[in-house]
């Protein structure tokens, strides 16, 4: 401190602090030597507090107003220094400034995963963050405890412990809920005030703070847990995955006839396969939905034949008319007939599928002379 200050404080003795911060928790008036005037003026601001500390002993408290710091104004320093009657010569003494204002935009969050046992998903891990906002509710306690001898105390240097005791009390919380994870988003407001009254308790009597607002803006899973649940959400909005192939096979279908490769024998064997498979898709689906409300359609027919009769191909006949031929004399075991399975023409007796429709062959007439 300069000449020129010392001689200012001897001529004007006004102890005040404009505060020009938003996170400034206390500051300590400068004075050299700590000398302080009997009559000084001491000017408190709304959102301060004002508090004596004389040799390491803290003496009065002073609210937003105008002082003129006398005996009348200082019983506790008064009664320490044992005046009885006033005093003319400056004493030593601090002052310390708090701030009771709220401290916001303050934020807090999980450094490292919460392990949880989730009635859903087992054991999962779980992060959250948040903000709070912070002010002095008891400045002694605060001076005591955490400002010590420091000129000035800003809110960063307790941010870290605000956020340990935040989260030890999160983790209490979540623990004790049993709530499912899933059902986490729905109950934010009620955790955050839960969370804030067991904060408050941690910190209202041991440093002098109170916590006026504190939220939890987020709860989440790990991000390989958020993939999961975010495709069986996709397989919910899909619904029949059946169907869903069908559509998928259809439009890839289509864009392949819309865009022709050359020597496109690859991709027409790919489009051909794609629309075997649809079919087969098609086929299961409507034989094993029968709940569905979907009329399934008939079986598919047999196999159906063609005829050699007179020089020309009849046909094609399904079974029971080919059977009916077969009756009345109309095909022979020495008919030829053909379909697509044979590939080629071949004499009805000699069919497996039709040799039995025939009877047993006659026995060979008797030899001559018998």
């Amino acid at each position: 401190m300069g000449l020129f200050d010392r001689l200012r404080h001897e001529l004007i003795d006004i102890i005040e602090w404009v505060d020009d911060s938003r996170h400034t928790l206390a500051w300590r008036f400068p004075r050299y030597r700590n000398e302080i005037k009997n009559g000084a003026q001491l000017i408190v601001r709304p959102g301060q507090v004002a508090v004596l500390v004389h040799r390491g002993e803290i003496a009065d408290a002073y609210g937003p107003g105008n002082y003129a710091l006398t005996t009348d104004n200082m019983p506790v320093l008064s009664t320490i220094m044992g005046w009885k009657y006033g005093f003319e010569s400056p004493f030593k003494s601090e002052v310390y400034f708090v701030s009771t204002r709220q401290i916001t935009e303050l934020k807090w969050g999980t450094p490292n995963p919460i392990m949880l046992r989730d009635p859903d998903f087992g054991p999962v891990r779980l992060r959250a963050f948040g903000t709070y906002s912070m002010r002095c509710s008891d400045p002694k306690v605060l001076l005591k405890e955490l400002i010590g001898t420091d000129q000035s105390f800003e809110a960063d240097e307790i941010n870290e412990l605000m956020r340990s005791i935040i989260i030890s009390a999160f983790a209490d919380m979540l623990g004790e809920s049993k709530v499912a994870a899933l059902d986490l988003a729905a109950s934010y407001r009620e955790f955050s005030q839960q969370l804030r009254a067991s904060v408050i308790e941690r910190v209202d009597d041991e440093y002098g703070l109170d916590i006026p607002q504190l939220d939890i803006v987020n709860i989440s899973l790990p991000e390989e847990v958020e993939k999961a649940l975010d495709t069986r959400s996709s397989m919910g909005v899909i619904g029949d995955m059946g169907r869903f192939q069908q559509f998928q096979m259809g439009q890839a279908m289509t864009a392949a006839a819309e865009n022709p490769t050359p020597g496109g024998g690859a991709a027409a064997g790919m489009g051909l396969g794609m629309g075997m498979a649809m079919a087969n898709q098609m086929m299961q689906g409507q034989m094993m939905g029968g709940g569905t409300g979907v009329a399934t359609p008939p079986p598919p027919p047999g196999v159906l034949w063609h005829v050699a009769l007179n020089g020309q191909t009849q046909g094609p006949f399904d079974a029971q008319q080919l059977s009916h031929q077969i009756r009345t004399g109309q095909v022979t075991p020495a008919t030829l007939v053909w379909t697509p399975a044979i590939g080629a023409w071949t004499a009805a007796g000699q069919v497996p599928q039709l040799a039995a429709s025939f009877g047993p062959a006659p026995p060979p007439p008797p030899p001559p002379g018998a």
